[in-house]
C-alpha cells in the first residue's frame, strides 16, 4: 500500500495546518477554515493565527453528523473575498522518470452549502495518473490506427478527473446525476482551454448497467462515488448496497486490455485492502497479482495498486482523506 500527495510545488493550493478537527487551507488567494474529522490531533499554530489567517469560516449547519448532511452548514466571512474564485493545476513530476507532466487545468472555485470548494487537492496523485494512463493508451490507438481511448467517468462532479483524460487526448463522457456540477464542470472545460467533453445527468449505475448490456466499451473508467447520494430521478444511492454491483457491471464495460480503472472512496470506514478486494472480485483477478508486471485471468499484462492519498500540512502532520485503488492493464 502507498500513500501519495499532491505535489509540493503546486502553487494554488496549500495544507497550512490541521487540528482540532479542522484544517486551515490556501487555496489561490484564499484562506478557508472548515471541518475535517480525521484532525484528530492538536493544531501546531495558535488560535489567534487561525483567525489571523482565515478568509472565511465554515459553521456547520443541523445536519453536522447526519449521514448524508454531514457537511451541510453555511460560510462565514471574516475578510474580503470573492464569491467565486480560479485556480490553476501545473502537472506534478513522474514517479518513475520525474519528468513534468504537461497536464495543466484551470479551475473555479465557489463556496458550498456543504463545505466544499468544488476541488478535492488530494485527488492531483489520481489526476496524474489518469494523465499518464490516457496517453499511453492514446500512443497504443494510434499505432493500431485507431481512434481516441474512450474515458468515462462516473460521480465526476466538477470533472478535474475528466479534463486530466481530455487533456490528454481522450474521447470523455463525464457523469454527474446534479446537472449544477455539470454546468460547473462545463465552466472548468471551457477556462482549461478544453472542448468535446460528453455531458451526461444520470445515475451512475443506471448508465452503468445499459452500456453493459449494449456491449459499450471504454478504455478508461473513473469511479468516485460518495457514502450516500440520489439520482436525477431520486434514484437512492447508498455505497455499502452498492458498490459492489455497481464494480461488476463496470469490469463488463472495461476494455479486457489496454485499458485503466481508478476507483476512490472517501466513507470511514473503508480501508485500501477492502477496496482493492473488492475490486479483485468484481473483475475476477486473481489474488497474486500485484502491482508488479502479472497475469490477468486471461493472460492480460495486469497491474493492480491500492493505497491512501493524503495532504500533509506545514508542520509535517499527515491527513490521510480517501482511499485509492489503480487497475491497468
Amino acid at each position: 500500500m502507498t500513500i501519495e500527495y499532491p505535489a509540493a510545488y503546486w502553487k494554488d493550493y496549500e495544507l497550512i495546518d490541521s487540528g482540532r478537527g479542522e484544517k486551515l487551507e490556501r487555496f489561490g488567494n484564499y484562506v478557508l477554515r472548515r471541518p475535517e474529522p480525521k484532525a484528530l490531533w492538536a493544531p501546531s499554530l495558535p488560535e489567534s493565527e487561525w483567525k489571523r489567517q482565515s478568509h472565511v469560516v465554515f459553521r456547520p449547519g443541523a445536519g453536522f453528523g447526519k449521514a448524508g448532511k454531514e457537511d451541510s452548514g453555511t460560510w462565514e466571512k471574516v475578510r474580503k473575498m470573492d464569491d467565486q474564485w480560479g485556480i490553476a493545476y501545473n502537472g506534478a513530476q513522474d514517479p518513475q522518470t520525474h519528468a513534468a507532466s504537461d497536464l495543466h487545468i484551470a479551475l473555479r472555485l465557489g463556496l458550498t452549502s456543504f463545505k466544499h470548494v468544488g476541488v478535492f487537492p488530494e485527488q492531483a496523485p489520481n489526476w496524474e495518473f489518469i494523465f499518464r494512463e490516457t496517453q499511453r493508451l492514446g500512443r497504443i490507438c494510434q499505432a493500431n490506427g485507431m481512434g481516441a481511448p474512450k474515458v468515462l467517468n462516473l460521480f465526476a462532479y466538477t470533472g478535474a478527473a475528466s479534463l486530466a483524460a481530455k487533456a490528454a487526448g481522450a474521447d470523455v463522457t463525464h457523469l454527474d446525476s446534479v446537472r449544477q456540477v455539470v454546468t460547473w464542470a462545463r465552466e472548468n472545460m471551457e477556462r482549461s482551454g478544453l472542448d468535446g467533453v460528453r455531458w451526461v445527468v444520470e445515475d451512475a449505475l443506471k448508465f452503468a448497467k445499459r452500456e453493459a448490456k449494449r456491449g459499450n466499451r471504454y478504455q478508461g473508467i473513473i469511479l468516485d462515488p460518495p457514502a450516500y447520494g440520489h439520482g436525477p430521478d431520486g434514484e437512492k444511492w447508498k455505497l455499502d448496497e452498492l458498490l459492489f454491483d455497481l464494480l461488476k457491471n463496470v469490469a463488463q464495460i472495461l476494455s479486457p486490455r489496454d485499458s485503466f480503472l481508478v476507483l476512490n472512496l472517501y466513507s470511514n470506514g473503508y480501508s485500501a485492502m477492502l477496496g482493492e478486494t473488492a475490486v479483485r472480485e468484481a473483475f475476477g483477478l486473481r489474488p497474486e497479482a500485484g502491482f508488479t508486471a502479472a497475469p490477468g485471468h486471461d493472460g492480460a499484462f495486469l497491474a493492480l495498486e491500492s493505497g491512501e492519498l493524503a495532504l500533509r500540512d506545514a508542520f509535517g502532520k499527515v491527513l490521510p482523506l480517501s482511499i485509492f485503488v489503480r487497475l491497468k492493464r
